[in-house]
C-alpha cells in the first residue's frame, strides 16, 4: 500500500483507477479533470497540488502540479490535509465534506451533485490504494 499524500501514492491511485472494472464502469460518462490541493497540517509541512484528468472511466493523467503550473480544471478541491485523512480512513462521507466545506470545491456543484456514484467510487479507490499516512 502507498502512502499518503506521497507521488506513489498517486502512481498507485492512477494505476487502480485505470485498472478497476467497477470504476470504469460507474464513471464511464464523467468528463472533468481535477486539482486536489492538499493544505498543510499535522505531518505535513508544505502544500502539495495534484492534477487528475479523469474522462470515461479512465485516468489519462495523474502528476504533482509545480508552484509555477497553472491549468484551469473542471474542479479544484482544496482541504487541510487532516481533512482528506479523515476522508480517507472513512471518518467523513465525501458528499458530506463537500457540501459541509470541510473539502472546499471550485466548479458546478451541481455536476457533482448528478454523479454522486462516480464521486463515492473514486473515493473508495482513493481508499483502496492507503493504509498509511505521512
Amino acid at each position: 500500500m502507498a502512502i499518503f499524500p506521497t507521488e506513489q501514492w498517486l502512481v498507485a491511485l492512477m494505476e487502480k483507477l485505470n485498472n478497476d472494472e467497477r470504476y470504469a464502469q460507474i464513471a464511464r460518462q464523467w468528463e472533468g479533470d481535477m486539482v486536489f490541493i492538499i493544505q498543510p497540517g499535522q505531518n505535513l509541512a508544505e502544500e502539495i497540488r495534484w492534477y487528475f484528468d479523469l474522462w470515461h472511466g479512465k485516468c489519462r493523467a495523474a502528476y504533482v502540479l509545480r508552484k509555477d503550473q497553472e491549468v484551469k480544471p473542471t474542479f479544484t478541491l482544496r482541504a487541510p490535509y487532516d481533512q482528506y485523512v479523515r476522508l480517507l480512513k472513512g471518518e467523513v462521507e465525501p458528499m458530506q465534506a463537500l457540501l459541509t466545506r470541510k473539502i472546499g470545491v471550485q466548479g458546478n456543484m451541481a455536476v457533482l451533485m448528478r454523479n454522486v456514484p462516480t464521486v463515492l467510487d473514486f473515493v473508495r479507490c482513493c481508499r483502496e490504494v492507503t493504509d498509511r499516512y505521512v
